[in-house]
């Protein structure tokens, strides 16, 4: 599909994208204060341009098929680019506008993130933001993400990673559990004790409890009833004591000081996990991600200053 569109079609990719989110051609011809028949030969010559159908017509309602999806998710960039460009030299960041669309783990939206969201909108009102918030590894380029954050090891994808720091780990589990199995106090003690496993994808192997030794990553295999794929389900059987867990210090912080949960085996911690922006080599990052993801950094910084 090609993605060049000459700028005298920009009113047709403002009048296919509304139409794509109002799924009518009369409401948004209603809207844009347009004849509904040059909505629809706007929308009609984009598909004769890029040679594929966007919309599936039908007398009830407007659809977008497959090729129409991927090409709204670019149409949204492509005009909040250009609303860029036309107020590139106006004073302040304050005239950032566009969407924004990122992704980053559970735990880290929300313990972190959406608690601070809204100074970031205050002080950028123009900007809409998409938050994703999965324990997936999204694909950034296909699925359309300006930035990701990832925490752990990245592979090699060839996007750019801007580190943002380490997030230490702990080994907690609940005062129910302690009480009823003992607290161990050597690595020793863990045959007599359960792990809540944890795996991206339910059927792996869990690769047990870690521990950074100087030789390198140890691993030792635990007993354990439950295996979890996600940092919600995670941190909860762990507060039900159904065993031990090993996570970032940020995001069980406030659970410790409760005395919800209680460190063991401190001397044994599992290795600290990298934390990094991710984006796809573009030569021009537009201003709103580049001051988005100064923000997230300076909240990292701060999180990993209190942990």
């Amino acid at each position: 599909m090609n993605d060049t569109i000459p700028l005298q079609r920009l009113d047709a990719l403002h009048i296919f994208v509304r139409v794509a989110e109002l799924s009518s051609f009369t409401q948004a011809a209603d809207q844009m204060s347009l004849p509904k028949a040059s909505v629809s030969t706007a929308v009609a010559t984009l598909e004769a341009l890029l040679g594929t159908r966007l919309l599936h017509r039908t007398t009830r309602r407007v659809q977008m098929t497959q090729d129409g999806q991927a090409f709204y998710e670019r149409c949204k960039d492509l005009l909040a680019d250009m609303e860029e460009l036309q107020s590139m030299f106006q004073q302040g960041e304050q005239t950032l506008r566009g969407r924004l669309r990122v992704d980053m783990s559970t735990g880290m939206a929300r313990d972190m993130v959406i608690p601070r969201l809204d100074e970031f909108l205050r002080a950028h009102p123009r900007i809409e933001l998409e938050l994703s918030s999965t324990d997936r590894r999204v694909d950034l380029v296909r699925e359309g993400f300006d930035c990701v954050v990832r925490v752990g090891a990245l592979g090699d994808s060839g996007l750019i990673a801007r580190p943002l720091g380490v997030f230490r780990q702990i080994n907690i589990a609940s005062p129910a559990y302690l009480r009823e199995h003992g607290t161990p106090r050597s690595l020793e003690d863990l045959s007599r004790h359960r792990l809540v496993h944890y795996v991206s994808t339910l059927g792996a192997k869990s690769g047990g409890f870690e521990v950074a030794d100087t030789g390198g990553l140890r691993r030792i295999a635990m007993a354990g009833a439950l295996t979890v794929n996600n940092a919600e389900s995670y941190q909860s059987a762990c507060l039900a004591g159904l065993g031990i867990i090993q996570a970032p210090a940020v995001g069980v912080r406030p659970l410790v000081k409760q005395g919800l949960l209680k460190e063991v085996l401190p001397r044994h911690r599992a290795p600290d996990l990298p934390v990094n922006i991710v984006y796809a080599n573009r030569r021009h990052l537009p201003q709103r991600v580049q001051v988005f993801m100064g923000w997230i950094a300076r909240l990292v910084a701060e999180e990993i200053s209190r942990a």
